[in-house]
């Protein structure tokens, strides 16, 4: 039988490894992006691994999300982000270039490569023919370091789309079917391909919204082959020459088959608070909104804003109804300003937006208290907008920009005749806003702001482990949840002693003090624990106030790997039933866990002492991962790995 496409362009980057799904492989790392929010962090991970220039083809450094300047720390961030990037060997996207993963795709990604970035919705490159894949800012920066990245092999699940999208229905409806299908964790350990021949009727911008929400299906990536469209995409870009073709073999073989059939798609749309709590804009029409938000790197293209502009084109913004719109990047303002696309959004009364990120991370247009909004974003977790109470939709540019007219929930296939926008033969190129890295880097001094503390890294692994279980926690809890972004906490993000002061915030705001008092401990928890956000922040923080283990039902596949990386002990319960046996406040005892992991024992004994009961988890590391977890993190074993020294760290006071 034939091979994927997943797994051709795995195995021409396979380091080490047998790719049998659930076996751990290592693939090279062709091409890096951070953002700002992650950056700093991984830069300065970068720096304490001493390679003196970065190994990929190419390492991008974007800045979209901390663009707020409510005080000096973003500022000094961005400085920073700029001079390292300059020394090492990576291109800076400066504030104002546009949103990562939208200019990445305009002006980097390439068919058949590979593509890590400290971003989760990194896989916005697949719809290019990239196996792209978003991961802690640590694992980015061993890959600038030259390492391979490690994972284990998953599923490929075939998405097989049939016939063609009918007016009014566009890419944002197929993902939000495929999420309605699976569910927000069905994708965990899978790599969602699409196929079929309805493939050939979607233009890249539409295939990168499909792959840029996959990642709320908890999917390791997603990837459409690279085709016809993908050449006339890069060709409009400048960029033909790094095309090729890329595709799974006619008889290709796949761990699972979903049908769609475009043809049967209606307009769709999902609830509060998650992205797979879709229904049909029909069954949920004349919900009054008070804002829309139209943008992020799931919708924000030329394509997606030509049509909102074309829909708001002689008609007014509802007087009840603010709507807001972030072009993705520079190259998609300037163009809708020179064709004259931005003077219709503006007349209709849109405000228009930095090209950044904006709202879908927290950063500005928060909506009021109890208030509607619907957004072209990927995700609706509570408090995520900024306003706690909030009931925030998912929906298309099209459903938005007719919602944003009559000031209410409204499919737009009640607008008439559909908009159509075809991709202009070439786009408009300039790239003024990349900075190329210093081709003295010796010469280059690093900005070092007084927001930037020192990396805290874990002591190695005692022999076994006591403490508190600090918080528990129910199902589906996201890395929002464990910390928060938004204006307040993002500019902190260089600052890991300020931030966790946040950590757990919207859920227990005393669990820092608790945990400091308690000298660390353990948190228990339910199914798909850490989804969302790649934010390594989520597990560098818990770790700094001393969290020593997570217990829980499943996790969510970033987060996983980034409680490894720092040392945190990720456990699930053998039997589900026992997390009724644990509870907020019991001492908690695991030990001899140091000898347990040396000795590759899986089942780990957990003795609750507040009840006498004995309960059993599973750890299911690598050997390589339990190495890492022996050191006390991946820092750790990469100096041990080098022959340099552990220091061991003062406990939190």
């Amino acid at each position: 039988m034939g091979q994927n496409l997943t797994r051709k362009i795995l195995q021409e980057h396979l380091v080490s490894g047998e790719m049998t799904p659930g076996k751990e492989i290592a693939i090279r790392i062709d091409q890096t992006l951070t953002q700002d929010a992650t950056g700093t962090m991984a830069y300065l991970q970068f720096e304490a691994m001493g390679t003196p220039k970065v190994r990929t083809k190419l390492s991008v450094s974007y800045v979209d999300h901390n663009t707020l300047q409510t005080g000096f720390e973003n500022a000094d961030d961005h400085r920073f982000l700029q001079t390292i990037a300059s020394k090492y060997g990576v291109y800076f996207s400066r504030p104002g270039n546009g949103i990562c993963h939208q200019v990445h795709l305009e002006r980097f990604a390439a068919p058949g490569e590979t593509l890590l970035g400290s971003d989760s919705h990194t896989p916005t490159a697949g719809g290019l023919g990239m196996i792209a894949i978003g991961a802690g800012g640590l694992d980015v920066a061993a890959a600038m370091a030259g390492q391979p990245f490690y994972t284990r092999m998953p599923k490929v699940v075939l998405v097989k789309l049939t016939g063609s999208l009918q007016p009014w229905v566009s890419a944002k409806d197929v993902i939000l079917e495929v999420l309605r299908l699976l569910t927000v964790k069905g994708g965990v350990g899978k790599i969602i391909e699409y196929g079929g021949e309805g493939v050939a009727t979607l233009s890249v911008p539409e295939r990168a919204t499909i792959t840029n929400m996959g990642a709320e299906l908890g999917c390791t990536t997603s990837v459409f082959p690279s085709d016809d469209k993908t050449r006339e995409y890069l060709k409009a870009e400048g960029r033909e020459d790094v095309w090729k073709p890329v595709a799974a073999d006619k008889d290709a073989e796949y761990d699972e088959i979903v049908e769609i059939n475009l043809n049967d798609l209606e307009p769709l749309i999902a609830q509060p608070h998650s992205p797979d709590a879709v229904a049909k804009v029909k069954d949920v029409e004349g919900k009054k909104v008070d804002q829309v938000a139209i943008g992020s790197c799931t919708n924000s293209s030329y394509k997606d804003l030509m049509t909102v502009a074309a829909i708001l084109r002689g008609r007014s913004v509802h007087p009840d109804t603010s709507l807001v719109i972030s072009p993705g990047s520079k190259q998609v303002l300037e163009m809708v300003a020179r064709n004259g696309a931005l003077v219709d959004m503006i007349a209709a009364g849109a405000r228009i937006l930095e090209s950044t990120c904006g709202p879908c991370i927290g950063m500005g247009q928060a909506p009021r208290s109890e208030g509607v909004s619907v957004r072209t974003f990927n995700r609706n977790f509570p408090g995520r907008s900024g306003t706690a109470s909030a009931f925030v939709y998912l929906s298309s540019p099209e459903v938005a920009a007719a919602t944003a007219i009559f000031g209410e929930i409204t499919d737009p296939r009640k607008l008439g005749e559909q908009v159509k926008v075809e991709t202009p033969e070439s786009f408009l190129i300039d790239d003024k806003l990349i900075i190329p890295p210093s081709p003295e880097p010796e010469n280059v001094e690093v900005y070092r702001g007084p927001n930037i503390k020192p990396l805290p890294v874990n002591n190695p692994l005692p022999a076994s482990l006591r403490g508190r279980v600090l918080l528990k926690v129910g199902d589906n809890i996201t890395t929002d949840h464990i910390m928060p972004a938004g204006a307040k906490v993002l500019p902190l993000r260089s600052n890991i002693p300020a931030i966790s002061e946040h950590v757990f915030e919207g859920i227990d705001p005393t669990f820092p003090s608790r945990a400091k008092a308690a000298g660390g401990g353990f948190v228990a928890g339910g199914e798909n624990y850490g989804q969302g956000s790649s934010r390594e922040h989520a597990a560098l923080a818990p770790m700094y106030l001393g969290v020593k283990a997570v217990i829980v039902k499943s996790f969510a596949r970033i987060h996983r790997e980034n409680l490894i990386n720092f040392g945190i002990l990720p456990l699930t319960f053998v039997n589900p039933a026992d997390y009724e046996n644990i509870s907020q406040d019991d001492d908690v005892d695991i030990p001899d866990i140091k000898a347990a992991l040396g000795s590759r024992q899986t089942i780990i004994k957990i003795l609750d002492k507040a009840n006498g009961k004995e309960i059993e988890a599973r750890h299911d590391l690598t050997e390589r991962q339990i190495d890492i977890m022996l050191a006390g993190g991946m820092l750790n074993y990469i100096k041990l790995k080098t022959g340099g020294k552990v220091e061991s760290r003062e406990p939190v006071a």
